[in-house]
């Protein structure tokens, strides 16, 4: 297969495009340069091994943005909006069953079905926008006190903290801007973290998806057996160690399988970031010094700081950050990338320990886990992880109960939308 480079036209522009012809999805490949194209130009297929008849395609005109261009910059992303950009046979009659499509990667630009009669194209392309520029474009504020519950409508807004990583961009309140379509479901955009990677809650398969529906469905946090030792409350742990990972807990099996069918088996995959991970602090609070099987109760870092002093942070260690295998950071124990709001994330959107807020964006009116420990209860023998309650609070509960799940993962840095503005009626679309 050649790739022939056409010469200047008679207005002194240069067009390189190459032309691919492909047997099997009878499709014509357009390899974009930083090219223009507003002449009209004539692609010669040149191909030693296969005789096709020698068409023309012409690019007839270009826009970027709605407006008339002569040229694609290498260094820019775009998306090609199908809807509006059309292509014809040399005589102006339309091509039945026409797909165009564009690969914004490789730079490449597919007509199918392929024809030998000529094709003339009018091509609408849009830059291709940055989930996390799009979130970081909101208006900007903090919060300093989370001793109340936080329900204020705060659609166009995120507020900033540092998780270690750099500034993150989280959600609080009742925001209305924070739906995505990702992989055949809905989530929230929790925050944009501080490496650059969006981390998302599923919502379900409807955006005003509540209670069980926006859950993949109910799990133990750790088998019945195995509730009776602190180390028990962690995603991963090893039995008589803090910070131990050899073995998976229960829910967590519940989240590599389900994330084995539905992102990796599907092919949605190359979108996660597999360097971002989740934390699961198992540090303890100031008294306490951790214990397999305590004499008495002992407290988790996290039940110090919003029980006892209403202080989240993004913040985590490397032995408490639980990472894929792949990653350059934290422990490096998870086989897939997924894991588990954490208490503090729900903190900073909003939620209090042990008060009622039915009305912030993480209120689904069903229990669900959070991946953070709280405390060990001596008297009964049982590890305790939090918990956001049905009626939208933070509270404790033991590990060998069921409660819903709701994945959570992290998209690359780089991931574009191809439309939406983020509303429940037009999320954000990441395909």
């Amino acid at each position: 297969m050649k790739f022939e480079v056409l010469k200047k036209d008679n207005l002194k522009r240069n067009i390189i495009i190459g032309v691919f012809v492909v047997l099997i999805i009878s499709a014509v490949v357009l390899n974009f340069t930083r090219a223009k194209y507003r002449s009209t130009a004539s692609v010669p297929i040149v191909d030693s091994e296969v005789n096709y008849v020698r068409p023309d395609l012409e690019i007839i005109a270009l826009y970027i943005n709605g407006v008339q261009a002569e040229e694609l910059d290498s260094n820019t992303n775009y998306t090609l909006d199908t809807a509006s950009s059309t292509c014809t046979y040399k005589d102006g009659s339309s091509i039945p069953n026409l797909s165009l499509s564009y690969d914004s990667e490789t730079k490449a630009f597919s007509i199918s079905p392929y024809t030998t009669r000529g094709t003339k194209c009018t091509l609408y392309f849009e830059e291709a926008r940055l989930l996390a520029d799009i979130i970081k474009g909101y208006n900007q504020s903090t919060r300093s006190s989370f001793s109340r519950t936080y329900t204020t409508s705060t659609t166009n807004t995120v507020f900033t903290a540092n998780d270690g990583d750099g500034t993150t961009y989280y959600f609080a309140g009742a925001p209305t801007d924070n739906y995505v379509s990702f992989a055949g479901f809905y989530w929230r955009i929790i925050r944009v973290n501080g490496d650059g990677s969006i981390r998302l809650i599923y919502q379900g398969t409807s955006t005003t998806a509540t209670g069980d529906n926006a859950t993949i469905g109910d799990s133990a946090f750790n088998a019945s057996l195995n509730y009776n030792r602190s180390e028990y409350v962690g995603l991963k742990y090893t039995e008589g160690s803090q910070y131990g990972t050899n073995e998976n807990s229960t829910i967590y099996t519940a989240l590599n399988t389900w994330y084995t069918t539905n992102i990796v088996n599907k092919n949605y995959g190359n979108y996660i970031d597999t360097n971002a991970g989740f934390c699961g602090d198992r540090d303890m609070a100031s008294g306490s010094t951790w214990s397999s099987q305590p004499s008495s109760d002992i407290y988790y870092a996290a039940y110090g700081r919003l029980n006892t002093n209403k202080s989240p942070v993004f913040t985590c260690s490397t032995n408490n950050l639980y990472t894929a295998t792949t990653s350059n950071k934290g422990n490096k124990s998870l086989s897939s990338p997924i894991g588990l709001i954490t208490a503090d994330e729900v903190a900073f959107a909003g939620g209090v320990y042990n008060k009622t807020n039915e009305e912030y964006y993480l209120h689904t009116g069903s229990n669900y886990w959070t991946m953070s420990p709280s405390y060990f209860y001596a008297a009964h023998g049982n590890a305790v992880v939090f918990r956001v309650a049905s009626d939208g609070w933070l509270i404790n509960c033991n590990v060998r109960l069921t409660n819903g799940v709701r994945p959570v993962i992290n998209l690359k840095s780089t991931t574009t939308i191809s439309g939406g503005n983020g509303t429940a009626q037009n999320p954000f679309i990441v395909d």
